[in-house]
């Protein structure tokens, strides 16, 4: 059996592709007050309530309305169609729209992270919401609202990195409802990419995990090692290269466990079980600090009390740890994920 209800993995709304192409959409779909509306602001989403928040969907006027108010005139804002609720009695659900401002450039959109600087924090919100990341509330959400914002912040970074045509650089058209960019010049027409990664909890004979440390990460955090897929290379012989690269752990036996998507920017986690042919570990020193085995009781007292950090419950990482642990673990450090 694979993970399921992964937290980034769920999702409800029909994504109805066969209406992107309609002449019109958006501009009908936006003077439409039953119409649902996701304000996304770089990285960040409004969202009501404390520790279990709901996505702050709004009607379009009220939307359009912040948007004049709290975004600059040439604020680079793309407009895209999500799909709609399922059908009811009365026919199709509401449908869904997402502003999404590019600016300031987000992570992954081709500027050095130095240049790019730290999230911008919105200075105006919705009544009674405040504004919030997917990294933060992906697992908190319910799952239509999870599914909604997973995809906006996917598309939002895709659009943000590809503004100009990669065959003759012409700054491009949105159309397709915001699902495609057009070259008025060369007529290329661009759709969004999804880089296929592996990540994978791998044990050896004595069904101890292998977690890593990578170099850029703080003191006491480790995580299940990862890669991305590379040209004619399949999904298992990615996991055994990717491990040889890292730690310099053979791998033998691979067995998929599941997969959801990782919008930062434009990845899809496909998670793995490896079992290691052996068990010792040559760091390269590049992408990996440093790696060590745990069993399953050093494991449970490193993380109770603080001195191992895992990754946070939103990733893949954390379902896959806690799949070979057989249970949820409790953090003793609420330091947020970097």
């Amino acid at each position: 059996m694979t993970l399921d209800r992964l937290a980034l993995s769920r999702a409800t709304v029909d994504r109805a592709a066969e209406l992107r192409g309609q002449e019109g959409l958006l501009d009908r779909l936006l003077a439409d007050v039953s119409t649902r509306v996701l304000l996304l602001d770089g990285d960040l989403a409004p969202v009501t309530g404390g520790a279990v928040p709901t996505l702050a969907l709004t009607d379009p006027a009220t939307a359009l309305a912040l948007q004049e108010k709290a975004w600059a005139p040439d604020a680079r804002v793309v407009r895209l169609y999500l799909g709609h609720d399922a059908p009811g009695p009365d026919g199709p659900g509401p449908h869904h729209v997402a502003l999404a401002r590019l600016e300031p450039p987000l992570k992954g959109s081709g500027l050095p992270r130095a240049q790019a600087g730290p999230p911008s924090q919105p200075e105006h919100a919705l009544p009674g919401t405040r504004w919030a990341s997917l990294r933060e509330v992906g697992t908190l959400l319910d799952d239509t609202a999870a599914g909604l914002l997973t995809t906006a912040v996917a598309m939002a970074h895709w659009h943000a990195g590809h503004a100009h045509c990669s065959r003759c650089g012409t700054a491009t058209d949105v159309v397709q409802s915001g699902w495609s960019r057009l070259c008025p010049r060369c007529g290329g027409e661009h759709y969004p990419r999804t880089d296929g990664a592996v990540i994978m909890a791998i044990t050896d004979a004595d069904d101890r995990i292998l977690l890593g440390r990578h170099v850029n990460w703080p003191q006491r955090r480790y995580s299940c090692l990862a890669g991305f897929v590379e040209p004619g290379e399949s999904l298992e012989a990615a996991v055994r290269r990717e491990v040889w690269e890292e730690a310099g752990v053979v791998v033998g036996e691979v067995s998929y466990r599941g997969s959801q998507p990782w919008p930062f920017p434009a990845s899809l986690m496909l998670g793995f079980r490896g079992r290691a042919l052996g068990t010792g570990i040559t760091v390269d020193g590049a992408e990996l600090e440093s790696a060590r085995w745990w069993t399953r009781e050093e494991l449970a007292l490193d993380v109770a009390t603080g001195e191992l950090l895992l990754p946070p419950p939103v990733s893949i990482a954390r379902r896959l740890v806690e799949d070979w642990y057989g249970g949820p673990l409790t953090d003793a450090d609420a330091e947020p994920w970097r």
